[in-house]
């Protein structure tokens, strides 16, 4: 992947400015008391389980719905009483794409594009550069509802970026698609932030947030954690972690967490990862406890924290409950 550089300074201007914004519902708060900044031209990652309230903040960044307190500016406008004009320069892409499955590649585009502004001869110019950005050349006669996840998800992204705009939000775009289609899309959202467009992607694939130049963790409606992947690993990991490679994971996985003796315990591919804050010595106990049970274990080691290991201490740490908010 081919990370735009991160040229990170305080002079960059703001698309996002973010100040103690909240939403309730009945019996219910979905966002809590939130601010947070993004910059222009960056790719900002907003990550939590479902039900944190990701996708109530998009809406009300959109001007869809009115938060009950806090204030945001979104472009530099009020999201409260300049929505008209912030729609004409911002694109989305939901979770279902939003595209209509009886046209085709390129009725979609005519649609879109018209919907958004776009006629004549800029829309036959803009469909040409879409059309070659996201490969869909030769495809255009293509009924929507015959493409793959991974075509359908570049043709979503090309209708919302019909008229040019400033900030793109994309709620979960590469849920439920192949992993080499999920590279090709951020790939294809990297030459857009290349371009000066700013990217407010949610995701819950930890590898893709690494690739963020900044992120934003919400838990319950309150964000947890914020800054760079770099950033948040250093502040949020209170311990260290240490990898297990043995010949039974699972097993393995129930033994220690049976022990009580350390702190989060989870499993991560075919490795173990425990969070502890007295690593050095506990890796001879965990070596122990497995060894006695029969479990052959080849290697234990102190690794680097990665953005999972950190979401899922920070999730266990605030005791994540799933509900039904998005």
């Amino acid at each position: 992947m081919n990370r735009p550089t991160d040229e990170r300074d305080r002079e960059k201007p703001v698309a996002i400015e973010v100040l103690h914004l909240t939403k309730a519902f009945d019996g219910f708060t979905a966002v809590d008391d939130v601010s947070f900044h993004v910059d222009r031209g960056d790719i900002f990652g907003f990550l939590g389980p479902n039900g944190a309230g990701k996708t109530t903040t998009i809406r009300m960044l959109m001007g869809l719905l009115a938060p009950t307190s806090g204030s945001a500016a979104v472009l530099g406008y009020d999201i409260a009483g300049e929505t008209g004009e912030l729609r004409e320069r911002i694109g989305y892409v939901s979770q279902r794409f939003s595209l209509y499955n009886d046209l085709t590649v390129e009725e979609n585009l005519n649609f879109f594009g018209r919907a958004y502004g776009v006629t004549g001869k800029n829309l036959s110019i803009r469909k040409s550069e879409i059309l070659d950005m996201a490969g869909l050349n030769g495809r255009e006669k293509e009924r929507t509802k015959n493409l793959s996840g991974g075509w359908r998800q570049r043709l979503a992204l090309g209708c919302a970026i019909m008229h040019h705009p400033d900030l793109l939000f994309l709620d979960e775009p590469t849920a439920g698609v192949d992993p080499i289609s999920r590279r090709e899309f951020w790939d294809l959202l990297y030459y857009l932030a290349r371009e000066g467009r700013t990217v407010f992607v949610t995701t819950h694939y930890m590898d893709e947030a690494e690739h963020c130049q900044r992120l934003g963790f919400i838990q319950h409606g309150r964000l947890v954690a914020f800054g760079s992947p770099e950033e948040i690993k250093a502040e949020k990991m209170s311990g260290k972690v240490v990898e297990i490679d043995c010949d039974n994971p699972t097993r393995a996985i129930v033994i220690l967490r049976e022990a009580a003796l350390f702190g989060d315990v989870s499993l991560y591919g075919a490795q173990i990862h425990v969070v502890t804050k007295e690593a050095e010595s506990h890796m001879r106990i965990m070596r122990g406890l497995l060894s006695n049970e029969g479990i052959a274990v080849r290697n234990v080691a102190i690794i680097s924290p990665t953005l999972e290991d950190v979401f899922i201490a920070n999730a266990r740490e605030n005791e994540f409950v799933e509900g039904d908010v998005r």
